[in-house]
């Protein structure tokens, strides 16, 4: 009677196998894993750059920026010269709307505008100067520590060995 003998992977091969991809996996997995920061970095970049030049449309054609107060309306409905706003398409309003709706802060997942400090809203807007940029804490702001104060300037001595002079 002859027996077949079976043939499979020993452990070695497989532990083998198991050590090149865990090597693999730790060199392409970080080079991935900015990938979504990037594209949310890259969101914003083209999100402000488009309500500014349509600021700057606005402030052509009605002779300042929109108030903060109605920033809103201002930039997504139609409009007359003095500011006032009516809905897309009614006669007498020459004007806008200049964006559809004011985007997302891809951070935030919200549109929301004001001029209050980092992080109290999605959208940083100075109705003064037309500033538009995006309001929110990026990750290091969010984790970072105070900084310490800054020493004397200039060199400085070397510390006091604790072995003595």
């Amino acid at each position: 009677m002859r027996y077949k003998l079976a043939s499979a992977f020993t452990l070695v091969e497989v532990l083998i196998v198991v050590i090149v991809l865990g090597i693999l996996a730790t060199i392409v997995v970080p080079q991935f894993s900015g990938a979504s920061e990037d594209a949310m970095n890259s969101a914003i970049d083209v999100n402000e750059q488009v309500i500014r030049s349509q600021l700057e449309l606005y402030k052509l054609q009605h002779g300042g920026y929109p108030s903060l107060a109605n920033f809103v309306d201002q930039m997504t409905k139609a409009s007359k010269a003095d500011g006032s706003t009516a809905a897309s398409g009614t006669s007498g309003y020459p004007y806008g709307p200049y964006v559809l709706t004011i985007p997302n802060n891809p951070y935030t997942n919200t549109a929301t505008v004001s001029a209050g400090l980092t992080g109290s809203s999605a959208w940083f807007y100075n109705e003064t100067t037309g500033e538009f940029k995006a309001n929110h804490l990026t990750s290091a702001q969010a984790t970072a520590t105070p900084s310490t104060p800054a020493g004397p300037i200039g060199p400085q001595p070397p510390p006091a060995s604790p072995f003595g002079p």
